[in-house]
């Protein structure tokens, strides 16, 4: 029998298939479609210290092979999540990833403080965020502003944190190295593709942020890439996610060096897409003659 467990920082997953950040809301939506304990775990939506209400619409829109969205993580903030979202989570059977964003170092740790004696399994951090104390700047594109936030979350937390990667870099293996020396328990790549559209008819961007992250199948090869360069880097686990759509691309991240993957704009395309998945894992296994996922993780880099 396939063996499809995992394990990340410590923590096991009964498969490697999670569902992404800003995909899958809470999960509560996607349970009126298959049990969420089906997965190995959930990446919830993005939470802040206090609710955001997002980018004003249209914030979504189509792009070949793929999605633009702009929705500015909307989210009813972290003491909503620990109080309505988090008990019906807990009985669901499945991992839980707490995603954490912020404009500061303190609004990281002030969210993470709160998130320390939950059920929350682990920490996801968004650093494509804006840092406020640096005109504006994400904190990930950079060595030095990654370093920062990782240092200081993982001062006050008492949960894994993996650091959530921005693709808009010119070197991620620099970024990735630098989470790593700070502290940083995994890594996860990639966030979404900074892109726009045009509408001809308007002449104007069709998002009315002007740009949007663009995720979907048409950046497979580039995260995959990407996973590559991080694993070649560091020796903490890393979660491969970017246009993942199949059992296929799964066995693909995990031969890159990917130890889980997330899947996104799959969910948004099918609801059940996660739930397909993983069910035809073990065929895909069985063809490619893998009998326990964990052996294959990094196998296309170590011959």
């Amino acid at each position: 029998m396939a063996d499809l467990r995992v394990n990340v920082a410590g923590v096991e997953f009964q498969n490697p298939l999670i569902a992404a950040s800003g995909t899958f809301g809470f999960g509560r939506e996607y349970n009126e479609f298959y049990p969420l304990s089906a997965l190995g775990g959930i990446s919830c939506k993005g939470i802040t210290i206090k609710e955001r209400p997002g980018n004003p619409p249209p914030r979504v829109t189509e792009a070949p092979g793929g999605m633009l969205n702009a929705v500015g993580l909307q989210n009813p903030g972290v003491d909503h999540f620990i109080e309505h979202d988090l008990p019906w989570l807990s009985k669901q059977g499945t991992k839980i990833i707490a995603n954490v964003a912020g404009n500061a170092p303190e609004d990281y740790c002030a969210t993470v403080e709160k998130l320390n004696d939950t059920c929350v399994d682990m920490i996801e951090l968004n650093i494509s965020c804006p840092n406020v104390h640096n005109g504006g700047m994400a904190f990930g594109v950079t060595p030095e502003g990654a370093a920062e936030v990782t240092r200081a979350v993982k001062a006050v937390t008492k949960k894994p944190v993996i650091m959530k990667l921005s693709p808009n870099v010119t070197d991620i293996a620099a970024i990735a190295r630098s989470c790593e020396a700070a502290g940083a328990d995994g890594i996860s790549l990639i966030n979404t593709v900074l892109s726009m559209r045009i509408d001809l008819k308007t002449k104007k961007p069709v998002v009315a942020n002007v740009m949007g992250g663009l995720s979907g199948p048409a950046v497979f090869p580039l995260a995959l890439r990407m996973v590559w360069q991080v694993c070649e880097a560091v020796s903490i686990p890393v979660v491969g996610m970017g246009g993942v759509s199949s059992a296929e691309d799964v066995i693909e991240m995990m031969l890159a060096g990917a130890a889980a993957v997330e899947v996104g704009a799959a969910n948004l395309v099918d609801p059940c897409a996660c739930q397909k998945i993983v069910r035809d894992l073990p065929r895909a296994m069985e063809q490619y003659g893998i009998n326990d996922l964990k052996e294959i993780i990094g196998g296309a880099r170590h011959g």
